[in-house]
C-alpha cells in the first residue's frame, strides 16, 4: 500500500542505537509537543503530564535510576536527542476535571450555560475510581493513547523513538518528584535518529500478523 500515512508506519522502527551527534531541531519539536497536546483522552481529561529532558544536566539525573535493573536501556537515555516521561495524575478527581470544563469555556467549546450539564460525564472518571480515590487504571490507559499518538507523530516526522518501560518506576518518580508534582511515571521515550551503522534494527523487515488474523467484520 502506498498512502503516506502506511509509508511512514512502515518506515518506523524501535531504534536500538542512536546517533548521540544529531538532534532533533526546534521546529520539529514544536510541532511534536503541540501533536502530544492535541492528544485524545476520555472525557477530554488530559490526565497527564510529559516531562521533557534535553539538557545533559537532567538526562544525568537519569543516570543513577539505573542503578538497580534495565542497564539495557541506559544508552538511550545520553545518545538520544531527548527522553520524554509520559506521566499520569493517580488521582483525578472532580477539581481536575474542573479545570477541563473552565478551559472548554475558555476556548469556546462549551458555554457557562452548560457547565453543570457537561460536568456529567465525570461519572465515568467516578466509576473508575478505587475506594481510597485511585484512577491509576484509567489515566494511565488515557497516557498510552497520548503515547500511541506521539509514536505515529514521530513517524510522520522521520524522527526515530524507543518507548522504555524498561524503567526503574520508583528511582524515576523518586528522582522527579519536584517536576512530577504527585504525578506517576512509569514510561518514557526516547527520541532522536538512529545510528546508520550500529542499529541492527533498522534495516530489519517489519513483522506483523496479517489482517485476516486479527480483524473480524461482523
Amino acid at each position: 500500500m502506498k498512502h503516506p500515512i502506511i509509508k511512514d508506519l512502515q518506515w518506523r522502527h524501535t531504534a536500538k542505537k542512536y546517533d548521540a551527534s544529531r538532534k532533533v531541531s526546534a521546529d520539529d519539536l514544536a510541532v511534536l509537543f503541540e501533536a502530544m497536546r492535541l492528544s485524545p483522552s476520555s472525557i477530554n481529561s488530559q490526565p497527564w503530564k510529559f516531562i521533557v529532558l534535553e539538557s545533559d544536566e537532567a538526562k544525568a539525573r537519569m543516570d543513577s535510576t539505573f542503578a538497580r535493573m534495565h542497564h539495557y536501556n541506559q544508552p538511550h537515555v545520553f545518545d538520544s536527542s531527548h527522553i520524554i516521561l509520559f506521566a499520569y495524575n493517580p488521582k483525578y478527581t472532580r477539581a481536575d476535571f474542573e479545570k477541563v470544563l473552565d478551559k472548554s469555556i475558555a476556548d469556546k467549546r462549551l458555554t457557562e450555560e452548560k457547565k453543570e450539564t457537561a460536568s456529567a460525564v465525570f461519572l465515568f472518571a467516578e466509576q473508575n475510581t478505587a475506594a481510597d480515590g485511585d484512577t491509576s487504571s484509567w489515566t494511565k490507559a488515557q497516557t498510552y493513547i497520548a503515547l500511541g499518538n506521539t509514536l505515529h507523530a514521530l513517524a510522520r516526522l522521520k524522527i526515530d523513538a524507543t518507548p522504555l518501560e524498561g524503567i526503574d518506576t520508583e528511582l524515576v518518580n523518586k528522582e522527579f518528584a519536584d517536576e512530577l508534582a504527585g504525578y506517576q511515571c512509569d514510561v518514557a521515550l526516547a527520541i532522536g535518529y538512529h545510528h546508520e551503522e550500529d542499529d541492527f534494527n533498522a534495516n530489519l523487515p517489519k513483522s506483523r500478523f496479517e489482517l485476516d488474523d486479527i480483524l473480524i467484520k461482523i
